[in-house]
């Protein structure tokens, strides 16, 4: 999902027509539709897009790669505005990319400063969405434990750390 937040009330029709139709998106949410989908917090935009089920929202605010912020190529959490899943993947246009990251390696291991900078500005190989709802229960996730019966035929997101805490004995 991405939160679109709308400075001025008056220009949030216009935003909404804007972001309406475009590749990508799936559905726009307003305050009914964030509401329908447990998303009415007050720190939410005022429009929520949900993705389409291949589909990725890059965090990526520049036109020219040229004009990439340093971090955009660094495996950097902490800088970043969100996750970025192409930190799971190496440049494919850098021929030295592998001497790159194992030369950041080897400076890490010594106890040297060190910058991994072997990330791609090209977001195109991710495919899916993270955190987005499966269209089927039979894609959603898999709770595995040794108590029989212990979980039904489903779990709410929030209800799994009191359900193992409970397991555990601790809840």
């Amino acid at each position: 999902i991405a939160h679109v937040y709308v400075r001025r009330p008056e220009d949030l029709d216009a935003t909404r027509a804007a972001l309406d139709g475009l590749p990508g998106i799936e559905t726009l949410l307003d305050d009914a539709g964030k509401k329908a989908h447990h998303l009415d917090h007050p720190r939410a935009g005022e429009l929520v897009a949900v993705a389409e089920p291949d589909a990725w929202f890059t965090y990526y605010y520049w036109l020219d790669d040229a004009r990439a912020p340093d971090f955009a190529q660094l495996v950097e959490i902490h800088r970043k505005p969100g996750y970025d899943p192409v930190e799971l993947f190496m440049d494919p246009l850098d021929p030295y990319v592998k001497v790159k990251a194992a030369t950041a390696l080897a400076r890490k291991k010594l106890g040297m400063r060190y910058r991994m900078a072997v990330v791609p500005l090209d977001a195109s190989p991710i495919r899916g969405s993270h955190g987005r709802l499966p269209a089927s229960d039979d894609d959603g996730p898999l709770l595995i434990c040794s108590t029989p019966r212990a979980v039904g035929d489903r779990v709410a997101a929030t209800d799994v750390k009191q359900l193992l805490l409970r397991l555990a004995g601790l809840g």
